[in-house]
């Protein structure tokens, strides 16, 4: 039988690229979503309904999308690739409608077009983002997966840097303003979700052109193709989905509750930080969303946002080090905790300008989140089945980011006085909890440093 052929830096690089436009496209929604909405009439407290858009779509899309690559193979088009390039294109369209919503108010009221346009964008992220994950386990052998994984991060961390500072970016270097003389989304907003939409497509392209799948005859003929460990059953449709989630392996189970509450603090932190800066930090009322103080901070959030992504882009790098000296459950772990500090160190700092330090801890944990639980996945989960159960493994994510959705606004209003600070302190607590649950994970291919 075969070795998997190990890849080189620029092999690994050019493959993951891709994630560079995606997560480009993520971090411009992340930084301004709640801003959008907000000016098409959005109020506090029904905002993380709106944010349910994109975990419902999730839950949805990416089991189906890890099945249909599973059984997917054209010689001229690869196993993968077909899903990451269309789910590029609809997500381009989605960038470029969303801000533009109110084009279309002589239909229906703008917020209705926007929460459909966010659903779109969403939905297509998530159609190209799963096979991705699938295609760096697919290529490497077990031992690159850490270092696959890691470089994927940097590529996501970069593309989100270049997200969250472009809108400021474009205001403060290029004088394009930051409010809308017609109470709409502001120009320098607009302007970056297009040219988010135009690096999405060209990125993904790239990686179409470099990176070559391997056949289904190849993939059988590794030695290093993990045997199935789950029962195998006849190609029943998408009612195999189901079948392989009840047979899913222990230790994506395990890593199902650290994911779980890995993400309910990240929703919690996309959803209410520009109104918790705004608020807490600047000392604006929650209604004052409009003024150019409040755009002000929301800019600035968009700022650190790319201050998070930046660090975690730089960590990366050293993550397959640190993992290799001390295992990957007590990296993972360990990068956890660090951002649980960084969120609730937001409701202590001084300034503004102190929030640089609080997502730089919460950068840690950011870096940690998008490598350490698939490079441990992609050790447990047979070949045959790695882009569907990459799929499954998103319900982890999606989850707890719908339970958030549907609760933390209300907490916010009854619980929390109005006041969204608390919503990010919830957040480290939970950060807490999902380190806390990786002692009970097992990886059963790594050697644990004693």
């Amino acid at each position: 039988m075969a070795k998997r052929p190990k890849m080189s830096f620029w092999q690994i690089w050019n493959m993951s690229f891709g994630f560079l436009g995606i997560q480009m496209g993520f971090a411009l929604q992340n930084g301004n979503a709640s801003r959008i909405l907000t000016d098409f009439g959005a109020d506090l407290e029904h905002l993380p309904l709106f944010w349910l858009v994109a975990p419902l779509t999730g839950l949805i899309v990416q089991p189906i999308i890890g099945h249909y690559s599973d059984h997917t193979w054209s010689k001229k088009f690869g196993r993968r690739k077909p899903f990451f390039f269309a789910g590029a294109v609809l997500a381009a369209i989605g960038l470029i409608l969303l801000p533009r919503a109110d084009f279309f108010v002589s239909f229906f009221p703008a917020l209705v077009f926007g929460a459909a346009f966010l659903m779109l964008m969403d939905a297509s992220f998530n159609v190209a983002m799963e096979p991705f994950r699938a295609l760096v386990a697919d290529k490497l052998p077990n031992e690159q997966r850490t270092s696959g994984f890691s470089i994927q991060t940097v590529i996501i961390g970069i593309g989100a840097v270049v997200g969250s500072f472009l809108p400021i970016i474009l205001n403060k270097w290029f004088d394009v303003a930051n409010t809308s003389l017609d109470g709409g989304v502001s120009p320098n907003v607009k302007i970056s979700f297009f040219i988010g939409a135009v690096v999405l497509v060209g990125t993904i392209l790239i990686t179409i052109f470099t990176t070559k799948e391997f056949s289904p005859e190849e993939m059988e003929s590794f030695e290093d193709t993990k045997e199935e460990k789950v029962p195998s059953t006849p190609n029943k449709g998408l009612l195999e989905i189901f079948i392989d989630f009840k047979n899913m392996p222990s230790t994506m189970k395990q890593l199902g509750w650290v994911q779980f509450f890995s993400w309910f603090g990240l929703f919690g932190m996309w959803v209410f930080t520009t109104s918790a800066v705004a608020h807490h930090i600047y000392g604006l009322p929650l209604t004052d969303t409009k003024s150019a103080d409040y755009n002000n901070a929301a800019d600035w959030v968009g700022l650190i946002f790319g201050v998070y992504n930046f660090v975690a882009a730089i960590f990366a790098f050293t993550l397959p080090r640190i993992a290799k000296k001390i295992g990957r459950k007590r990296t993972h772990s360990l990068s956890l905790i660090i951002g649980a500090v960084g969120l609730i160190s937001m409701y202590v700092v001084p300034n503004e300008n102190w929030l640089i330090l609080s997502m730089t801890l919460i950068g840690v944990a950011w870096a940690s989140i998008l490598a350490m639980p698939y490079a441990i996945l992609a050790g447990s989960i047979p070949a045959k089945k790695m882009g569907v159960y990459m799929g499954i493994f998103n319900f982890f994510i999606v989850i707890p980011q719908i339970i958030n959705g549907l609760t933390s606004g209300y907490m916010v209003k009854y619980l929390y006085g109005g006041n969204p600070i608390f919503a990010l302190i919830t957040s480290g607590i939970s950060f807490l909890i999902a380190a806390y649950m990786m002692k009970n994970v097992k990886d059963e291919e790594e050697i644990v440093p004693v």
